[in-house]
């Protein structure tokens, strides 16, 4: 086999960014054991593992990340021979809202495809919680904002992302302690009220052990094995665990995520990004 196939490559990209299998195939909407096959076919042709996997990640082989340099400047390729022949060439500059907890999870593939698609556009992050983006959005600030779904704010559904307790791993099982200490975002946010709501539906005690508007803040508590948070699972980073009901934590439900508009966003760079995102994150 001397031939590349750009799907397929697409996944191995895909699982290399994500690190899981599951993952991939949800932003690539295909079933995780049509990634798993179609990868294990190149794998097979090449005569060398990609991967290394583990019961809870997947990492890449020396000649992995070989082949996912060539495959990224691959892909790029395809998107702008695209875009070059039925997309007109558009100027501009977008600026977009975005809560930490999306920004590191579900922007970084469509950001990369679309300024190889659209050169020319210059695109501008706000990284801020929900809560605060809304207003940025009503006085034009931002011309795009990826949210949660908030009162007073229109926009069109992108996913429901499932919410779930992060924790360290190893032996010292923190979320067994009671009060059960949390790390959480500040005031204002919809993930801490829907931890806070739940435990106090389930009559589970608990103290903030540390607040913050930072998704990093959170996950450094995490880490150090002193406090669970309530994130969204696409922010939880492979090396936390994710915990629930098995053990005795309450549910969280999910945070609907949506794609807002300015009033000032109806401009064709503006267009082309959300038509990206849109086909990119939604399941």
């Amino acid at each position: 086999m001397k031939k590349l196939d750009l799907d397929v490559l697409e996944m191995v990209v895909a699982v290399a960014d994500t690190g899981s299998f599951a993952r991939a195939a949800t932003s690539l909407h295909r079933t995780p054991s049509a990634v798993s096959m179609q990868i294990k076919t190149i794998e097979e042709a090449l005569g060398k593992p990609l991967f290394v996997r583990t019961t809870r990640n997947v990492a890449l082989t020396e000649e992995g990340r070989t082949l996912i340099d060539y495959g990224r400047r691959m892909l790029a390729m395809r998107e702008e021979a695209w875009s070059s022949v039925v997309r007109p060439e558009i100027r501009g500059r977008v600026t977009i809202g975005v809560p930490d907890d999306y920004a590191s999870s579900l922007l970084p593939t469509v950001l990369r495809k679309f300024a190889v698609a659209h050169p020319r556009v210059q695109v501008r992050v706000l990284g801020m919680p929900s809560s605060a983006l809304v207003p940025l959005l009503k006085d034009n600030t931002l011309d795009l904002a990826c949210i949660t779904k908030t009162r007073g704010i229109t926009g069109e559904p992108i996913r429901s992302e499932p919410m779930v307790w992060a924790a360290a791993r190893g032996n010292q099982q923190i979320w067994k302690e009671r009060p059960l200490p949390i790390a959480v975002f500040a005031p204002g946010s919809t993930a801490r009220a829907h931890a806070i709501g739940a435990l106090q539906q389930a009559n589970i005690k608990y103290r903030m052990s540390y607040e913050s508007p930072s998704l990093l803040g959170l996950i450094c508590m995490v880490e150090a094995g002193l406090a669970v948070a309530p994130l969204a699972r696409c922010s939880v980073p492979a090396h936390l665990a994710q915990l629930g009901e098995a053990e005795d934590l309450p549910p969280l439900g999910a945070l609907e995520v949506v794609l807002a508009r300015s009033a000032r966003s109806a401009r064709p760079p503006c267009d082309f990004l959300a038509e990206q995102m849109l086909a990119d994150l939604r399941p």
